[in-house]
């Protein structure tokens, strides 16, 4: 199997090599076109371990649309969210297998570890939608490094390799009338504990969108253990 097509991540934890950014938002220059954004709490150190959060955006998304799931918890809480955005109108998984978005995701983690000391027991892939799928499924493969997955309303798992035994917080809605929630949310939390992976799951009396209070018992869940 060619891990690469599976979704595997070349991704490692290093010494920062570069002086830090300030506090605040950011676009990294990574790229000719949808680059990724990267928020900078004012309370972090970065010289000591510092959790992050890769947040996906879901289909016909983009960084600035997503932002707001995570941006509040990430500057009161403390951690560096980095917001990749697809190529495509949504992620390269969705459209024909794991690609360019795979090759990018991969420079922006490096980029931001060159930056910042990121803490290894605390490295979460989070999303809504689409995004959501892609951060469970990619979470999965690459558990290697990703700790905990954040995954709000997904419509699919497709996992053809699995590293690492990374914590899953899953939520969906009862209402849900773009991806039933029999076919996606139930089926996927059962079948993630079959598996034997921490799952916790939550409904919510909703539609196909993310809600507040259920994104911060999420963020809970990801720094729980966080002193």
């Amino acid at each position: 199997m060619d891990l690469y097509l599976a979704g595997h991540l070349d991704f490692l934890h290093r010494r920062p090599c570069l002086p830090p950014l300030p506090p605040g938002g950011h676009e990294l220059d990574l790229f000719d076109e949808r680059n990724p954004a990267l928020i900078v709490p004012d309370s972090i150190d970065p010289a000591q371990p510092t959790p992050l959060v890769a947040l996906f955006h879901g289909g016909g998304g983009s960084a600035q649309k997503i932002l707001p799931m995570l941006e509040t918890h990430a500057k009161q809480r403390g951690f560096l969210l980095l917001v990749p955005q697809s190529l495509f109108p949504t992620w390269d998984i969705v459209i024909g297998g794991n690609g360019p978005d795979r090759e990018r995701l991969d420079t922006a983690l490096a980029a931001v570890a060159d930056r910042f000391t990121l803490d290894p027991t605390h490295l979460a892939f989070a999303g809504h939608s689409d995004g959501g799928s892609y951060a469970m499924s990619l979470g999965i493969t690459n558990g290697q490094f990703v700790t905990h997955i954040i995954v709000s309303s997904a419509g699919f798992l497709t996992v053809q390799h699995q590293e690492g035994a990374p914590r899953i917080f899953m939520s969906h809605g009862t209402q849900d009338e773009q991806i039933p929630i029999g076919r996606s949310g139930r089926k996927h939390s059962a079948a993630l504990r079959d598996a034997g992976y921490d799952v916790t799951y939550v409904e919510y009396d909703g539609p196909h969108a993310y809600q507040p209070d259920v994104i911060a018992q999420a963020v809970d869940f990801f720094l729980s253990d966080k002193a």
